[in-house]
């Protein structure tokens, strides 16, 4: 199984993840026991990433996703009688989604770079002297 496929997999996972604990009654949302804030950025910014990965030819249409997703989702809590939106959160998932992609895009831009970087400090490190 190759990476894009891996990632888009795992996009789409979070993302059914993230439709669950915003949607689902208050008191049946998962919790990491951290900052509700941190949560969302960081759940948004890993499905933004994931998702960027994962369809590199098509980072607008993924941008687009992200913060459509954000939205509707923040819109669908106010049809539920125990969840309501907050501008707060949504911004919170907006710039969380969007700093998501923008890591993904740096990701494929500088891939290259990236692993030589790596490999010299995998090269550093086995150094004795």
């Amino acid at each position: 199984m190759n990476i894009k496929r891996t990632a888009g997999l795992s996009a789409w996972l979070i993302f059914a993840v993230i439709a669950y604990s915003t949607l689902s009654p208050l008191d049946l949302r998962p919790r990491m026991g951290t900052f509700v804030h941190v949560e969302r950025f960081g759940a948004f910014g890993l499905m933004g990433l994931l998702f960027a990965i994962a369809y590199p030819r098509r980072l607008l249409l993924v941008l687009g996703l992200v913060l459509a997703t954000a939205i509707g989702f923040e819109l669908l809590q106010v049809v539920s009688a125990d969840r309501h939106a907050r501008i707060g959160d949504l911004a919170i998932k907006l710039l969380g989604g969007a700093c998501g992609v923008a890591s993904g895009w740096v990701l494929i831009r500088y891939r290259s770079r990236l692993l030589q970087l790596l490999v010299q400090i995998n090269q550093n490190a086995k150094y004795r002297g």
